[in-house]
């Protein structure tokens, strides 16, 4: 069995899972935010905030210094956000599946 050493560890969390974990709750973020006035608040709000979340996760994997929270809670984001996206396009409208014979 490899294992990765602590360093290679943050440097994946910091640079690739960061990016990652960004997009998933951005997508994520357009299913749970109100849609406004407009009707388009929920898709320009988590595009304007993607690079706050990435850099709060890369500064998060940077600077703390327990590596177990920061893996948590980038899964943790991870899954909630990209469990909701799976949930929203697995979903099947009652009405088109029993206009179906």
């Amino acid at each position: 069995m490899v294992r990765i050493s602590p360093k290679w560890s943050r440097i994946l969390l910091a640079g690739p899972g960061a990016v990652v974990v960004s997009i998933v709750t951005m997508a994520g973020m357009a299913l749970w935010l109100p849609g406004g006035a407009a009707g388009i608040d929920n898709l320009v709000l988590p595009l304007i905030l993607v690079p706050l979340i990435w850099a709060g996760l890369f500064f998060h994997a940077c600077l703390d210094e327990r590596l177990l929270r920061v893996a948590l809670v980038s899964l943790g984001l991870l899954a909630v956000h990209g469990g909701l996206v799976a949930h929203k396009f697995l979903d099947t409208p009652k009405a088109a599946a029993e206009a179906k014979p």
